[in-house]
């Protein structure tokens, strides 16, 4: 089989109704198999083996991380740590074991179903499995996230964090700079004028980032000019202060233009 990850990775588990070990993969064929995974009606467990740095880069994108929550809520992911060499990505099922064999835009699946050679794999990743470590990913399912918004913010505001939250990944690619969660949290408040107390007890309370990440990031947003605050007072206590976008490209803009001018806004502050 030759083919991208993705289309390799359908092949491979749609068929499947077991328990599936993928081992030893990389970055890009992590976030494959994820897509993979949330798109199956019908999805394997599948017990994915890797790299603590691999998983660490899951954590550390948003996207991906509610992605693979969610899939770890429905029982159809779990994942452990290891430093055991697989020598290269593999799948073992129940009945083959396939090699992923990368080459530029395509990867090779060389696959083998030998009934001895096959169940003698699963017995030693069973092994493996049960020697590695338990890895958190500390990320809200992604479906958590997005019914939060709505019950707290209406449809409205969660539409438009989806959008700028999938836009500002598309803008990052494999990088970490730039507009992040809780930054198109803020965004998004600005655009609806609602405010930074509502916003950021919300993000604490589902679990996207602390009230104090939240002001950090506010007080960034307002140094490069891309949003402002209003007081408003309340019957008891400091007036709270109401988000507004500041920037004269947001007139109109919709939340994908949003995300991709305050990440390269601030894209060009980190370098």
């Amino acid at each position: 089989m030759v083919a991208s990850k993705t289309e390799l990775f359908e092949r491979i588990l749609d068929d499947e109704s077991g328990e599936v070990f993928v081992v030893g993969i990389d970055n890009d064929t992590t976030e494959a198999l994820l897509d993979v995974l949330g798109d199956l009606d019908d999805s394997p467990t599948v017990r994915l083996l890797a790299a603590e740095s691999v998983l660490k880069g899951v954590r550390s994108d948003f996207v991906l991380a509610s992605t693979a929550a969610e899939l770890v809520e429905a029982d159809t992911l779990e994942l452990r740590t290891s430093d055991e060499p697989a020598g290269t990505g593999l799948v073992v099922t129940d009945d083959q074991l396939v090699s992923l064999v990368p080459a530029g835009r395509y990867t090779a699946g060389l696959a083998t179903d030998d009934t001895t050679f096959v169940d003698e794999a699963n017995e030693h990743w069973q092994g493996s499995w049960e020697r590695s470590d338990e890895f958190a990913l500390r990320t809200p399912a992604r479906s958590q996230v997005e019914e939060s918004l709505t019950e707290t913010f209406g449809p409205d505001v969660e539409t438009d964090f989806r959008t700028m939250v999938n836009a500002l990944r598309t803008a990052r690619g494999s990088g970490n700079d730039g507009l992040d969660e809780v930054g198109a949290s803020l965004l998004v408040a600005a655009k609806h004028e609602a405010l930074l107390y509502d916003i950021s007890k919300w993000g604490e309370d589902v679990g996207v980032a602390s009230k104090a990440t939240f002001s950090r990031m506010k007080t960034t947003l307002e140094q490069q000019g891309l949003i402002t605050t209003e007081k408003v007072p309340i019957d008891v206590g400091r007036p709270r202060l109401r988000l507004l976008l500041a920037d004269d490209r947001f007139e109109g803009a919709s939340a994908e233009e949003i995300a991709s001018a305050a990440h390269g806004s601030l894209s060009r502050t980190q370098t």
